[in-house]
């Protein structure tokens, strides 16, 4: 516009110039007698030439309109990178923008997961999908390629076998998960400097509002330093044990979920340096790691695996893990007040309600005595107690750390036969025990 502004006025100053500056008409004696026919003459081009400077104005404003449109709505691509020079998007300093980061090997099976992402992806710009692939598994890395743009394709560059110590050589596959996740999140935090991302693997699936999830809880986790990460997964999310009417429902654990995990950039800088050979999510589930914080995980999961190969073997998948219930109701969680996660404000309102329920002992839970009864408790003191308890209730039995799945402050909230049950340690509980891992 400012260009156009000033060729208009140089051009109509050089007109006037020259036209002032003409000498008069040979053998006129008068050459005042032909200034109104020049002044007549001067406004007719100086009007032409107004008319063409003002659509030159137009054009160039349609044309700023529209750059600013296109640079505001227009989604960007992601080319499939080389292992050299990977094409992810930036982040976006107006908007935040919550990268869905994807770790594949050999699962040709990464396609039902990433499809899921995809459906349910409410904007490319805004949770950008990123694969990192390990092992150079040639399939897998050929439906990666499938998606064209829609998602990026890192490949970690040392594909190489570990020096483990000779009693773990069964777990070289362990070995390189560790050194695959270390790598994969230093390029989302370190070369793509992102503030926070969702972890997956590849034999996960999604729910319907897995995002809207996670956008909702990223000002709490946020705001919150009690709070180290936000999980999509309950580990005894099995059908009979939630109560899928109330898919809304979310809880504060000491357990490390893990299956579809959110994380903060500074919290990455806390792990990286320190980051294990092998074993990282039981190393994450260490008192020296979590350092008394809890995560945020649902009712209902909001992922489920369908991965039963895998290096544990499928360990827990038949009995437990293949189990587990999806939810299939889109919850609007970014419209919902999430405040009572705070850690001051969920300890008033459920640690009252763990300890005012009336306590009853198994054999009564297990009669028809009881069926009208709401919320009841089971208490146990010990690791053998917990163990019997949560066995007869189908729940994960094992710990880690001392720390139950899904427990906070050692309760474990599951339901039961259609009543809620609150299984707990007495009420003036100390802490964990890490001897009963």
């Amino acid at each position: 516009v400012l260009w156009g502004a000033a060729l208009f006025l140089a051009w109509n100053g050089l007109l006037l110039l020259f036209l002032w500056s003409r000498p008069a008409p040979l053998g006129d004696p008068d050459p005042s007698s032909h200034l109104p026919s020049e002044l007549i003459r001067l406004a007719q081009d100086a009007e032409t030439e107004l008319e063409r400077q003002k659509e030159l104005l137009r054009q160039i404003h349609r044309l700023s309109g529209f750059w600013r449109r296109k640079q505001r709505h227009q989604r960007p691509t992601v080319s499939p990178p080389s292992p050299q020079t990977p094409s992810v998007l930036a982040p976006s300093q107006s908007e935040p923008v919550l990268p869905v980061l994807v770790l594949a090997c050999d699962r040709s099976s990464v396609q039902r997961c990433l499809d899921r992402l995809l459906r349910f992806r409410p904007s490319a710009r805004r949770f950008p999908v990123i694969v990192s692939q390990d092992c150079g598994h040639a399939e897998t890395a050929r439906v990666i390629a499938s998606y064209g743009d829609a998602v990026a394709h890192l490949r970690q560059p040392d594909l190489s076998d570990i020096a483990v110590p000779a009693e773990h050589r069964k777990f070289q596959g362990y070995y390189k998960i560790a050194r695959h996740y270390r790598w994969a999140l230093g390029q989302v935090f370190r070369t793509f400097r992102y503030g926070a991302a969702i972890v997956l693997e590849d034999d996960l699936e999604v729910a319907p509002d897995f995002f809207e999830y996670f956008e909702a809880a990223l000002p709490l986790l946020r705001s919150d330093n009690t709070l180290w990460c936000v999980s999509a997964w309950h580990d005894n999310g099995r059908e009979p044990l939630v109560d899928v009417s109330r898919a809304e429902l979310l809880y504060r654990t000491d357990f490390f979920p893990g299956l579809g995990w959110l994380l903060l950039a500074e919290l990455w800088d806390e792990l990286e340096p320190k980051w294990p050979r092998a074993f990282w999510d039981d190393w994450m589930r260490q008192p020296e790691q979590r350092r008394g914080r809890a995560c945020v995980r649902p009712e209902v999961s909001r992922t489920v695996t369908f991965g039963r190969k895998g290096v544990s073997h499928g360990q827990f998948f038949d009995q437990y893990l293949k189990f587990i219930k999806l939810n299939d109701r889109f919850v609007p969680f970014t419209r919902l007040d999430l405040s009572y996660l705070q850690k001051d404000e969920y300890e008033r309102s459920f640690l009252p309600a763990v300890y005012s329920a009336p306590e009853v002992r198994l054999e009564e839970l297990q009669g028809d005595g009881h069926q009208a009864l709401g919320p009841v408790r089971l208490q146990y003191r010990g690791r053998d107690a917990f163990k019997a308890l949560a066995k007869a209730l189908g729940l994960m039995d094992d710990l880690k750390s001392g720390v139950p799945r899904a427990g906070y402050r050692g309760i474990v909230s599951l339901v039961y036969r259609g009543r809620r049950v609150y299984l707990a340690p007495p009420q003036d509980w100390t802490g964990y025990d890490p001897t009963w891992s």
